[in-house]
């Protein structure tokens, strides 16, 4: 009868606890899109830049150097290296809780029971024979091992194990996508070192030919054929091209300290190489098709990870609705007295439950968890597409720049050209009183202008093909 009794509550038992898990929130979840167009503007190559090494693809032995020294000592990396570090930590704890824990448990104590107590009293009505009673205060010494095991029924466990290993996977690509960010600033700033090393020169060849300028209208007044208004502004003109000059200085020193910051030095002078800001640029740049994006760019695929990671954690929140079963056991020595202790059987200690349990009332907590888990995950989704469509739009950006930037800068260059001769016509024309003072400062003035324009056209041409080299995903590999 009593053996009939238990089977029915467990029954009972098993029945309440299977309605309980049955009893799962349904939830709106979201597919990821990975689509992407065909081609480039109708480019069909499948040749990829990407692929090359970033020491192949900067081949300027200074900049090499400093990519190299970043690399190595960039303090934002190296931190990105530790929490590679710290993910791979949370596998290791993950993987151990689906394992059973077993430790070792000594102990030693002293337990005197009132008299006046249920169990005194019990003690005391008890027909013991003499020299049999128990000692009072009664010792107690136990040395035993034990073990607790949660079976992983639902794989919640191994789940969340998966997902801690993407979770790791993703920091690594992380710090892939960092790599590809650093080696292009990096190179960025190079390049825009050079730029203004050419406009400062630029400077002080325009201030030669200023002071030149002033000299021949000093000469022009003494001869009375100008008024001293345009020796001032002649002079006014020197000046503000010499102030131009030590604006230029203040940019270099911070574009070097930016370099030295992101190599991870205190500031010092930045070696580099002048003529490699006239190095031939490729008309065409291979780009390769979209679909090569969702394998070379890193931070794609921290969002594939990402998002893996995140389906995962939706399995693990939807198992804690399901039934636990967990196991312990111990087996060990107890006694009152240690000469007793490893008397077998009489000393021996031993136990084994099993223990099954799922959630039936108040389960708002587990819900919670649920849904924030499916909302991450839709977050999730969100964010790969996001980054699929930014890789395309950033590569299509900077093949169109590099296309557009070539043209203005052929014509940029006609330009300078044309104005840097008629400096000299200017010059010409005032000796002869052929022409206007502020003709020939106007002249001298748009030469500059010009000049510096086509410089900074050349750097946003270099550092286009710096930017799609880092769209397309190269550098980290």
């Amino acid at each position: 009868m009593f053996r009939h009794s238990i089977y029915r509550y467990i029954g009972i038992s098993c029945i309440c606890l299977t309605y309980a898990a049955c009893k799962i929130p349904e939830l709106t979840g979201r597919t990821e899109n990975r689509s992407v167009p065909a081609h480039y503007s109708d480019s069909q190559d499948t040749v990829n830049i990407a692929k090359v090494k970033w020491k192949a693809y900067f081949n300027d032995p200074y900049l090499v150097a400093l990519i190299d020294t970043a690399l190595q000592n960039n303090q934002e990396l190296n931190i990105t290296l530790q929490e590679i570090e710290i993910t791979r930590n949370e596998i290791r704890a993950r993987k151990g809780e689906y394992l059973p824990f077993v430790g070792l448990k000594a102990g030693a104590g002293v337990d005197k029971v009132g008299r006046y107590t249920s169990r005194g009293a019990s003690e005391a009505t008890t027909d013991i024979k003499p020299g049999k009673e128990m000692p009072e205060p009664l010792p107690d010494f136990l040395l035993a091992a034990y073990a607790t095991w949660e079976l992983d029924v639902w794989h919640k466990l191994r789940n969340a194990k998966k997902a801690a290993v993407s979770k790791y996977l993703s920091s690594i690509e992380g710090r892939n996508f960092l790599v590809t960010n650093l080696i292009a600033e990096i190179a960025n700033s190079y390049y825009e070192l050079l730029a203004l090393d050419r406009q400062l020169s630029i400077v002080k060849q325009t201030i030669d030919i200023q002071n030149d300028a002033l000299e021949i209208v000093k000469l022009q007044k003494e001869a009375t054929r100008v008024t001293e208004l345009a020796v001032r502004k002649f002079e006014a003109e020197v000046y503000s091209t010499r102030s131009l000059q030590y604006s230029i200085q203040q940019q270099i020193t911070e574009t070097e300290n930016r370099i030295n910051f992101l190599t991870g030095r205190f500031p010092s002078p930045v070696q580099r190489n002048d003529e490699a800001f006239n190095r031939a640029i490729p008309d065409a740049i291979h780009a390769g098709i979209p679909s090569q994006l969702l394998a070379n760019r890193p931070d794609i695929k921290q969002a594939e990870l990402d998002l893996a990671a995140a389906k995962l954690d939706v399995k693990v929140a939807k198992s804690r609705f399901y039934p636990s079963l967990g196991i312990s056991a111990a087996i060990g020595y107890q006694a009152f007295n240690p000469s007793y202790l490893v008397k077998t059987p009489e000393s021996l200690l031993y136990s084994l439950t099993g223990d099954l349990v799922a959630p039936l009332v108040n389960r708002n907590a587990i819900k919670a968890t649920y849904y924030n888990a499916n909302a991450k995950q839709v977050q999730a989704v969100y964010n790969y597409e996001r980054t699929i469509l930014n890789a395309y739009v950033e590569v299509a950006n900077q093949l169109a720049k590099i296309s557009n930037l070539k043209k203005s800068y052929d014509l940029k260059s006609k330009q300078v050209e044309a104005l840097t001769q008629s400096i000299a016509i200017s010059n010409d024309l005032f000796k002869s009183a052929r022409a206007d003072y502020m003709e020939v400062l106007m002249t001298q003035r748009d030469a500059l202008e010009s000049k510096f324009e086509l410089v900074e056209t050349q750097k946003e041409r270099m550092n286009a093909v710096v930017n799609i080299y880092q769209a397309l995903g190269g550098g980290w590999n």
